[in-house]
């Protein structure tokens, strides 16, 4: 069994703190939720776990097992077994999925079985064959894009996948069946998955083992899967007013590398 192990992280934009010391632990076949009100930090914790540029990391510690992350560039940290679906998948125009996949593969991977993969992950969340040719995004809704991403997961298969705002842009079904794919690959292949998100929607087939509220940079608070429900009805008020009442004259800053709405 893996652990994907975050001690005391914080991280920096322009001298501007956005995380302000964040633990949390998902295991193998296990689903973290991270749940919180826009502008808490979210997305900044999916990018600096992935290694996106433009981010200070001042003190903390990522891992899976014993490797630490912070200290790679984020194609080691891939190859180390993290994986992260971003909340607006970036359009790479001349690169076609199937070439992507086929060089992201491990060098030990037989190149007819990735082919294979990527065929059966496209019919499991009803992508069509004819995307694998495409460029990567090109001209793709919101929710293909989205497929797209969880098919990326499914053909290669880490060890951990963040999901940041997975269900942003889906529909009903394209969000039940891609969230009912990813739970099949925590049963399947153990994979471990840090779910950022707003909305407890996503967990009707994604059953969460634990969801943690974030707020302010940081982890408020941790329960099981009936928070991510009562968070959906009471909303973060009550984390949210002790931030603003400590500080009256401003907020944080605009994080230029944040995505909207985190």
């Amino acid at each position: 069994m893996s652990e994907l192990i975050i001690e005391g992280l914080r991280a920096s934009v322009e001298g501007q703190e956005i995380l302000k010391g964040v633990d949390l632990v998902v295991k193998s076949g296990e689903v973290a939720a991270v749940m919180g009100p826009n502008g808490s930090g979210k997305s900044t914790l999916s990018h600096v776990i992935a290694g996106r540029p433009g981010y200070e990391v001042t003190g903390g510690s990522v891992r899976i097992d014993d490797v630490e992350l912070l200290a790679l560039p984020t194609w080691q940290r891939a190859q180390a077994g993290l994986f992260l679906a971003m909340q607006y998948p970036t359009e790479v125009p001349g690169v076609a999925l199937r070439d992507l996949l086929q060089a992201s593969a491990s060098t030990s991977d037989d190149p007819d079985e990735i082919d294979a993969r990527m065929r059966e992950e496209a019919e499991r969340i009803g992508f069509g064959a004819q995307f694998l040719e495409r460029p990567l995004n090109v001209d793709l809704s919101g929710g293909e894009k989205k497929r797209n991403e969880t098919l990326q997961l499914g053909v290669l298969r880490p060890k951990f996948a963040i999901l940041d705002e997975l269900d942003s842009g889906l529909d009903v079904d394209a969000l039940r069946m891609v969230s009912a794919r990813i739970e099949q690959a925590t049963e399947e292949d153990s994979l471990g998955v840090l779910a950022i998100t707003h909305y407890s929607r996503l967990f009707e087939e994604l059953s969460p083992d634990t969801v943690h509220v974030f707020a302010d940079g940081r982890i408020q608070e941790t329960g099981g899967p009936k928070l991510a429900t009562e968070l959906e009805e009471t909303g973060y008020e009550r984390w949210v007013q002790p931030v603003a009442a400590a500080q009256p004259s401003a907020g944080l800053p605009d994080d230029p590398f944040a995505d909207p709405f985190a």
